[in-house]
């Protein structure tokens, strides 16, 4: 059979809590079934992400990012120029982008359409501003608190994260919440999504006690966007704005950012590759 790729790479981080060294092995052994053995693995956190350089030098043609959704977003912004593809796996909690490109599906399933030929790639829609690039998402405003109890309790368990949520309930309900400039409604936080037609703005909504709850529980259950929300603009370009320095969320990356921010829509400098 003549295949698009002859030199696939792994990267993957061991010592994610969701790493699974049985998966990990029917990864390897599908693409030698496939006649493209792993050509490089790049293990995280001891090793680092290779860039563009790294990747043509090594000739890797394919690269399987088997990993959580901010290490897709390292990945891609580090391979910029490379002429190959990135092949996004499920292998975080959320894996948003793994189900875009190719549905709720196994990693080893993926690989073996994608190294079957039976993948597309071009470049994916992101969104772009001062301070970062998502390519999944892109969440502001003082509801992103929440992530960081989420964190709490995967590193340090309920009891710690349940000592954590009474802040985090407090700031999201009381900060200065976050409005699309034009726009008088402000929201404890604006979710940001990139699509070929412009970039998606929801606010979430916590107009009482039971959306308040799905919210919290849908963030410490990983998935942000199964809380109540409405959408509030769609555009080449959003401007947001806030009263306070605006906590932000790249692609589950935390970090800030002064008001007003502008966002504006981009496309990834690489291609990826969709088996959907």
């Amino acid at each position: 059979m003549d295949r698009t790729f002859h030199r696939p790479a792994l990267v993957c981080n061991s010592q994610s809590g969701s790493h699974d060294d049985a998966i990990r092995q029917q990864i390897v052994e599908t693409c030698r079934a496939q006649g493209a053995p792993l050509a490089a693995t790049f293990e995280l956190p001891g090793g680092d992400i290779p860039d563009a350089a790294e990747l043509m030098r090594q000739r890797i043609d394919l690269l399987l990012v088997w990993t959580g959704d901010g290490t897709i977003n390292a990945a891609a912004i580090k391979a910029a120029g490379w002429d190959g593809a990135i092949l996004v796996l499920p292998g975080g909690t959320l894996n948003l982008l793994s189900k875009q490109l190719h549905g709720d599906r196994p990693a080893p399933d993926i690989v073996a359409d994608a190294l079957q030929g039976k993948g597309k790639r071009s470049p994916v829609p992101t969104i772009r501003s001062d301070t970062g690039e998502a390519f999944i998402t892109v969440v502001a405003g003082p509801a992103t608190r929440w992530a960081e109890v989420r964190e709490t309790m995967r590193q340090d368990g309920l009891i710690e994260a349940t000592r954590a949520a009474p802040e985090a309930l407090d700031t999201m309900m009381n900060a200065p919440g976050v409005r699309v400039a034009g726009d008088d409604q402000a929201y404890p936080a604006v979710i940001l999504t990139p699509t070929a037609q412009g970039i998606r703005a929801d606010g979430i909504l916590t107009e009482g006690t039971g959306d308040v709850l799905r919210h919290g529980l849908a963030w410490l259950g990983g998935d942000f966007r199964d809380g109540p929300s409405t959408e509030i603009a769609h555009g080449e370009t959003i401007i947001l704005e806030s009263a306070a320095t605006i906590s932000i969320e790249y692609d589950g990356e935390l970090g800030e950012t002064g008001s007003p921010a502008r966002f504006g829509l981009g496309t990834s400098a690489v291609d990826f590759l969709t088996t959907a």
